[in-house]
């Protein structure tokens, strides 16, 4: 069986669920005739028309309200961001109306959002960020950044699928470098539920997107000093799996939070709390988030690398708390 990218992989699942659901389509910049920025919706104008495969002007508050009326209208449009960082442009449209709309008025507003996200590419302060903590404190819309390409696939799937509008965040330094086997028959993963990456009893590593490989290198450097390190990716951070994380927590005593995000602010904040409310007495150290440095994505390869966490930071945060 021939191996899958991530990148194909959510373009495999868009295509299927277009197959699947006449009202189903896609809108952005240059995702027709272009076939998008990455190449996510390469072919799909030939295949499903201009109807259905919309290039539009270059306005991420016109794509996302286009999108919004047109679920109002009982269709389900996907709506990418060509990179992530311009969903600033649209985040009226997003917290104001799509995310309040069933609390409003009893309407669902079944739309994705979806945009390549996060660094290491080089792309600098205005095409690398992570934005998932802007939205994070906004009800009702659900919030996913899957790691694997069999994820990537069946989170876009469960995603368009929904009834209610779900931020999907796609690491754009995974496009092509994940690949998996993927199965023939249809298959969704379900919004909401965490996945454990690798057993361990020793440390928690608590993670979700590209830091999930981040923390796998750390944890195979740590097992060579006899650490069984525990890597749980959280891949759906609205709705959160508290269950999985608070028995991470239970199980190892002693936890590390890595995002690619900034430190300030950052979704690691909240899982640091939830574990700390709800599984205090189980830990034997203090809750260590390992992030990015507050300050804009730099360009410059070697400041960007200093910026992001990298291997050995979560090494040396990891080996600090085992001592503790």
């Amino acid at each position: 069986m021939a191996l899958t990218t991530y990148l194909e992989a959510i373009r495999q699942g868009i295509w299927e669920e277009m197959e699947r659901d006449e009202r189903v389509f896609v809108l952005g910049e240059d995702v027709g005739v272009y076939g998008g920025a990455f190449k996510v919706t390469k072919g799909m104008l030939d295949h499903f028309g201009p109807e259905r495969v919309v290039d539009t002007p270059i306005s991420e508050s016109a794509i996302v309200g286009a999108a919004i009326g047109a679920s109002y209208l009982g269709m389900r449009p996907v709506a990418e961001m060509q990179f992530i960082d311009f969903i600033s442009c649209c985040f009226d449209q997003i917290t104001n109306f799509a995310a309040k709309s069933r609390y409003r008025w009893g309407a669902g507003v079944p739309i994705v959002i979806r945009g390549p996200s996060g660094g290491n590419t080089h792309g600098g302060p205005f095409h690398s960020q992570n934005v998932e903590s802007y939205f994070y404190n906004t009800p009702g819309l659900k919030i996913v950044q899957p790691s694997t390409a069999y994820d990537a696939k069946g989170l876009i799937k469960a995603a368009i699928r929904d009834e209610d509008p779900v931020l999907y965040l796609e690491h754009k330094y995974l496009y092509r470098r994940i690949k998996e086997e993927l199965p023939s028959e249809d298959f969704v993963v379900p919004i909401g539920e965490a996945a454990v990456r690798r057993e361990g009893s020793d440390l928690g590593i608590i993670t979700y997107g590209a830091m999930v490989y981040n923390a796998l290198d750390a944890a195979d450097i740590l097992a060579k000093d006899g650490v069984e390190t525990e890597v749980l990716d959280v891949r759906s951070l609205q709705p959160l799996d508290e269950n999985a994380i608070l028995e991470t927590a239970m199980k190892t005593n002693k936890v590390i939070v890595l995002h690619e995000a900034c430190l300030t602010g950052g979704a690691g904040g909240e899982l640091a709390a939830r574990i700390a409310e709800k599984a205090f007495d189980f830990l034997d150290g203090p809750i260590i988030r390992v992030a990015a440095k507050d300050t804009p994505v730099p360009f410059s390869p070697p400041l960007e690398e200093y910026f992001l966490p990298q291997v050995d930071d979560v090494v040396d945060a990891a080996r600090k708390l085992l001592a503790y």
